[in-house]
């Protein structure tokens, strides 16, 4: 069997790069799945529970510990300072049992809120398996999250129960914790005395965590467990995103998204029994959750996980050391990876990976090519949403890929592109929409609804979930185009589409254009406002190692645009070599656009830190 990966797509006849993966997918190809696939089907691969009851922990954990698994490795730990931690499928069975334990004990009911604030240590996995199990709704936060961000979540999810680390009660929760009206309980893991003077008593409700576990082992051993009877559709996940304006969205998901989580994960992910699965996206963003905790463990692989910040030689040994299967990163992480030359890559033994996947912002067609020289692999794009709960386009394994692309509707998965009015969004009339005719077009992305991880509201504003979905599509806010063959083409949020001389002009295009260039590491583009043309186009690049920032470089880069893009192609260039991210890797072009127009920043409590 041969890969296809068609190269230079939307500047010129493509060319075609045939290799044979290193192992044929495990699921069928991409045409048979299409054709026979049904969520039903997908259900019944998992065990349910008695009298039509699912619940997401007995799906990634139980089930695995009751049926041959039970010695296996379910979880790595690696940390730059701490010996290396593992947790076999039994022992995650046996503290998840004592953590929904030590729940009840406290009182808490299912569907009230467990967060938690931590780093990626084994206290969060327990934790969130846990509180599924109790029949809690379990929300994560990101550990770098500041004070403010963190109790505006708090406060918007009313929860209950927080499990944290004493540094970050500290100096995160204990300012606010008075203000926190519905916060009833923190479980302090690791040492206290950071938290509190050593001889003084911890505040009411706040307690430690490994008394708290022992005392719950103890009732495990001596009593059982049984498991929350949650239904289908009660409610398992609260995961927050963030918009350009406005409070944090809380997004709530329900016990059925595991059927998604498993079903993806064997289709986009190629995961398989034996495999070693390494997500590097931190469990405090919905990635983390759905493919770095519950799809791979649904599957009954070993997953690894890393508490260090990136270094490009450790993920290399880490991939190495610890025959990485499959590798599921963030385009800004491949670019990072990218600018340290393939010879770091050939430096070491990569033999045990198979597939490597992106998810998080669109990637650039020259990572795709650039997995083929570093790693003997492509880069296969997902892309999916915090509301959608799980990948709903992919570029399937083994099926052709087209660098540029993120690939084509998994299977179950119905879309379409929507005619956009003058806003960028869809245009509506009536309560009507227009689904986009012929290929290559741009419009507004919309997914047809009845997929089992869709979420099912934003929690406490159903006004703004009522306007998501318009005569029977659910609005993504993605402007998107699909070509002849089905493959879809990522163009920008609505919102960040440049509208200049009567041309409406995505982004991306632009940033991957201008990504071709060798001396560009990474790149933002916006529009600025020009009283001819009502907007130009402005890029903001970072340069790669050994380039000058200066004018003959920036008028080679404007040449360049012409050459690749004509008209849409960037008016003025700026260099930048510290990019603004999200914490989840993505260039933050509303906040280039603030400074550059002098506007406020808002919320920038999903910013990545300055290095």
């Amino acid at each position: 069997m041969t890969e296809t990966i068609l190269t230079g797509a939307g500047s010129g006849a493509p060319r075609t790069i045939e290799r044979t993966p290193r192992r044929a997918p495990l699921i069928g190809s991409y045409q048979e799945r299409c054709q026979s696939f049904t969520w039903n089907e997908a259900r019944e691969w998992l065990d349910g529970m008695p009298d039509g009851c699912l619940n997401i922990a007995h799906e990634a954990v139980d089930r695995h510990a009751s049926a041959g698994l039970a010695d296996q490795v379910a979880l790595r730990f690696l940390d730059r300072t701490l010996p290396t931690q593992e947790l076999t499928y039994a022992e995650l069975r046996d503290l998840t049992d004592a953590f929904a334990i030590a729940l009840r004990t406290l009182g808490v009911r299912p569907g009230e809120r467990v967060c938690t604030l931590l780093d990626r240590s084994p206290a969060l996995y327990v934790t969130a398996l846990g509180a599924l199990k109790n029949g809690s709704v379990y929300c994560p936060l990101f550990p770098a999250f500041g004070p403010e961000p963190v109790r505006e979540r708090l406060e918007l999810g009313s929860v209950r129960v927080l499990v944290t680390d004493a540094e970050a009660y500290e100096h995160k929760i204990a300012p606010n914790r008075d203000s926190l009206t519905s916060l009833e309980f923190v479980l302090i893991v690791g040492d206290r005395s950071l938290a509190t003077e050593p001889s003084a008593p911890l505040p009411t409700g706040t307690l430690p965590w490994s008394e708290t576990m022992a005392a719950a082992t103890s009732v495990l051993h001596r009593d059982g467990f049984t498991i929350a009877a949650t239904r289908p559709e009660d409610p398992a996940l609260l995961h927050f995103t963030s918009g350009t304006t406005g409070r944090p969205k809380g997004a709530v998901h329900v016990h059925q998204a595991v059927v998604a989580h498993h079903a993806t994960t064997r289709f986009a992910l190629d995961l398989r029994p034996g495999d070693i699965f390494w997500c590097t996206a931190d469990p405090g963003w919905v990635t983390g959750t759905s493919y770095g905790i519950i799809g791979p463990l649904t599957c009954g692989v070993t997953v690894v996980t890393d508490a260090a910040d990136f270094d490009a030689g450790r993920w290399y040994r880490i991939l190495e050391e610890q025959h990485v299967t499959v590798f599921y990163t963030a385009p800004t992480a491949l670019r990072m990876l990218m600018r340290k030359g393939t010879e770091l890559a050939h430096g070491h033994n990569l033999s045990a990976l198979r597939h490597i996947v992106s998810v998080g912002e669109p990637l650039n067609p020259e990572a795709v090519v650039w997995g083929l020289e570093a790693f003997g692999l492509p880069i296969h794009d997902t892309w999916w949403q915090t509301e959608t709960g799980a990948i709903m386009i992919s570029n399937y394994p083994g099926m052709p890929i087209r660098p540029g692309s993120m690939g084509r509707p998994m299977p179950g998965i119905e879309i379409a592109v929507l005619e956009r009015g003058d806003d960028g969004r869809a245009a509506v009339v009536d309560g009507k929409v227009t689904v986009v005719a012929q290929p290559g077009v741009d419009g507004e992305l919309a997914l047809r609804p009845g997929w089992p991880s869709m979420f099912r509201t934003y929690l406490d504003n159903p006004e703004r979930y009522a306007k998501a979905f318009v005569d029977g599509w659910y609005l993504t806010g993605d402007v998107a185009r699909v070509d002849g063959d089905g493959y879809v083409w990522f163009v920008g949020r609505a919102d960040d589409v440049i509208k200049s001389a009567g041309h409406l002009i995505g982004p991306f295009e632009v940033e991957s254009a201008l990504m071709e260039h060798p001396a560009v590491a990474e790149v933002g583009v916006i529009g600025k406002p020009d009283p001819l043309a009502g907007e130009i186009v402005k890029a903001f690049v970072t340069l790669q190692t050994g380039y000058e920032p200066d004018e003959r470089l920036r008028r080679e880069l404007i040449m360049f645009g012409r050459r690749r893009l004509g008209s849409v192609a960037p008016r003025e260039i700026a260099f930048d070599q510290a990019l603004p991210h999200t914490r989840s890797g993505k260039v933050m072009r509303r906040l280039l656009k603030a400074r550059e127009l002098g506007l406020p920043e808002g919320d920038l409590s999903t910013m990545e830190p300055s290095p």
